[in-house]
C-alpha cells in the first residue's frame, strides 16, 4: 500500500488532486445513478426520486459557507486543509455505512436525510481540497492539476453511477455501499494520511470567539460578493445565467433514470449507457473549449447549449409517438412492453444529449471567468458555481413533480424550452476588459458538479 507524501512532486502532487476528486465524484454518481436506479426498481415515484436527487446537490449550492469555517477552525499540526480533507472522508464513509441498511423504499426520509449530510461532508471536503490545492500547486502545475481534478470528478461520477451498477449483479446492491466506502477508505489511508502539508502563510487572527470570526467572514463573502455581481451588467447578469438551467437538463437527471428502469434496462445496461454517456461528455468537453477558442465563447455557447433541446425534443416525440405518456411501475400488472424503437430512441437521445453538454459545459465556467472582476475571483467565482449547483438542484426537483403530473412527453417539451432561457443572458455578457497586468481570474477555484 502506497505510503508516501505525494505532494513532495510534481506528479504526485497531479495524482494526489486526481484521486481526491475521485473521492468526490464516485459518491455523487452514486447517490445521484445508481441509489436513483435502484429507488425506481424498488417502486418509490418520480417526484420523490427527484426531490431526493435535487437535495443531492443543495450542499453544494451552499459550500461557501464552509469556506470561512475552513479556513478559521484549523488545527495546524495535523495540516490545517489536511486535517479538513480527513475528517470529511471519514464523515463520508461514516454517513453512507449508516444508510446503508436503511431501507429507502418504506424509509425515504430517514434515508434522504443521511444521504443530505454524506454530500455536506462531500461539499467541504472539496472546499479543503481546492484551498490545499491553492496553498501548494506552483503557478505553472495549476492548469494541468485542474484537468486532473476535472477529469478525476467526471471519472468518479461514471465509477460510482455506471460502475456500480455493473457490479450489481454481481455483489448486489446493498454490498456496493461497502464498495464505495471502500474506495473513500483507500484514498484516506494511501493519499491523506501520509500527506504532509507545507505551512502556509500566517493568518491574522481577529478579535472575539471562534464562532464570531467565522460569521465575519461569511458576512465579508456576502458583501464582496453583492459589489461584484452588481458592479458591471456583465457580472450582474451572470447571476441570472448561472440561476437559469444550462440548456435542457432532464438527460443528465433523475428522469434519465426512472425512464431507463420503466423500459426495461437492467443494472448492466444502464451502467453501460451511464459509462459511456461520461466518456463522450469528457470528450466533447474538450473539444467544446478548443472551438470555442477559435470561433468565440458567447457564439459556440449559444449554440451548443440549444443544441441540447435537440435530443430532448426528439426523445419527447418517440415517447408520444409511441403512448409512453406516464410513468409505469416496473412491477405494475399487465405493464405494457416498450417498443424496440423507443427504446433505441432513449439510448439514441442520452448519448447525443452528453454530446452537447460535454460541447458546453467548460465554455460556460470559462464566461463565468471572463466576467469576474479579477480581484475578487474567487469570491465572485465561487458565488457563479454555487447558483449553477441550485439550478441543478430545484430543476431534478421540478422534473420529478412534473413527470407525475403531466408525463414524460410534456415535462421534455417544457425541459427543452425553459434551458433555451438562458441563451437571452449571453449578449449582455461581453467578458471584461484587462489591462495587459491584470491576472487572470485565478486557477484551482472550485466548480459546479454536473449531472
Amino acid at each position: 500500500m502506497l505510503r508516501m507524501d505525494l505532494l513532495v512532486s510534481r506528479p504526485g502532487r497531479q495524482l494526489a488532486f486526481f484521486l481526491l476528486y475521485l473521492t468526490e465524484g464516485i459518491p455523487l454518481g452514486f447517490t445521484a445513478t445508481a441509489v436513483a436506479t435502484q429507488m425506481r426498481r424498488q417502486g418509490v415515484g418520480p417526484a420523490e426520486i427527484g426531490a431526493f436527487v435535487g437535495s443531492l446537490y443543495l450542499p453544494w449550492a451552499f459550500k461557501w459557507i464552509a469556506g470561512p469555517i475552513v479556513d478559521t477552525i484549523t488545527v495546524r499540526r495535523f495540516g490545517a486543509r489536511r486535517f479538513w480533507i480527513l475528517i470529511m472522508q471519514l464523515g463520508m464513509i461514516g454517513s453512507l455505512l449508516a444508510a446503508m441498511p436503511v431501507d429507502f423504499a418504506s424509509q425515504l426520509e430517514l434515508f434522504t436525510a443521511l444521504i443530505f449530510v454524506h454530500n455536506m461532508f462531500g461539499a467541504t471536503q472539496d472546499v479543503a481540497i481546492d484551498a490545499l490545492a491553492v496553498n501548494v500547486l506552483p503557478e505553472d502545475e495549476r492548469g494541468t492539476a485542474n484537468g486532473f481534478m476535472f477529469g478525476g470528478a467526471y471519472l468518479g461520477q461514471a465509477l460510482g453511477g455506471g460502475g456500480v451498477l455493473l457490479l450489481t449483479p454481481i455483489l448486489g446492491f446493498p454490498s456496493t455501499f461497502m464498495v464505495v466506502a471502500a474506495f473513500i477508505a483507500v484514498v484516506t489511508l494511501t493519499v491523506v494520511l501520509p500527506m504532509r502539508e507545507p505551512a502556509g502563510p500566517a493568518r491574522a487572527v481577529a478579535a472575539g470567539s471562534t464562532i464570531v470570526r467565522v460569521g465575519r467572514e461569511i458576512g465579508e463573502f456576502m458583501r464582496d460578493s453583492l459589489k461584484a455581481f452588481l458592479g458591471s451588467r456583465p457580472a450582474f447578469v451572470g447571476v441570472i445565467f448561472a440561476l437559469l438551467p444550462g440548456g435542457a437538463y432532464a438527460l443528465g437527471l433523475a428522469l434519465q433514470s426512472n425512464l431507463a428502469v420503466e423500459l426495461g434496462l437492467n443494472d448492466s445496461q444502464v451502467g453501460s449507457l451511464n459509462l459511456w454517456s461520461s466518456v463522450v461528455s469528457g470528450v466533447f468537453c474538450v473539444v467544446g473549449g478548443w472551438l470555442s477558442d477559435r470561433f468565440g465563447r458567447r457564439g459556440t455557447l449559444a449554440w451548443t447549449m440549444a443544441a441540447t433541446a435537440i435530443p430532448t425534443l426528439m426523445l419527447a416525440l418517440s415517447m408520444r409517438e409511441h403512448g409512453w405518456i406516464h410513468a409505469v411501475a416496473a412491477d405494475a400488472p399487465n405493464r405494457p412492453v416498450p417498443a424496440v424503437a423507443l427504446v433505441q430512441m432513449f439510448w439514441a437521445s442520452v448519448l447525443l444529449y452528453n454530446v452537447f453538454q460535454g460541447l458546453y459545459y467548460g465554455i460556460r465556467t470559462a464566461l463565468f471567468m471572463d466576467v469576474t472582476t479579477p480581484r475578487v475571483a474567487a469570491t465572485q467565482f465561487t458565488g457563479y458555481m454555487a447558483m449553477m449547483n441550485l439550478a441543478i438542484s430545484y430543476s431534478a426537483t421540478w422534473q420529478g413533480w412534473a413527470i407525475e403530473h403531466w408525463g414524460y412527453p410534456l415535462t421534455l417539451t417544457a425541459d427543452a424550452l425553459f434551458g433555451l432561457v438562458c441563451l437571452a443572458c449571453l449578449p449582455f455578457m461581453k467578458p471584461r476588459a484587462r489591462s495587459a497586468t491584470a491576472p487572470p481570474p485565478g486557477a484551482a477555484i472550485p466548480e459546479a458538479i454536473e449531472p
